[in-house]
């Protein structure tokens, strides 16, 4: 085997509002608010009337969310 080390790419998965909405408990208005104020990661333009999140990113965003409640390092 030429590759022989266990290297596999990161999962990306495209998720809807609803989703982001579902996962972080925020509403439409607020998830559009955040990432204008740089605060919540930005969506993804797939076409004119399409855009999207990527979820490892609004996860990861959710585990920060967390950490600073427990006033941990993420």
């Amino acid at each position: 085997m030429a590759n022989a080390t266990n290297t596999t790419a990161p999962v990306r998965r495209f998720i809807k509002r609803q989703e982001v909405e579902s996962i972080t408990g925020l509403s439409c208005t607020e998830i559009y608010r955040r990432v204008a104020a740089g605060k919540f990661p930005k969506q993804v333009t797939l076409g004119p009337k399409s855009v999207v999140w990527i979820e490892s990113e609004v996860l990861t965003w959710c585990d920060e969310r967390i950490a600073e409640c427990r006033s941990e390092v993420a």
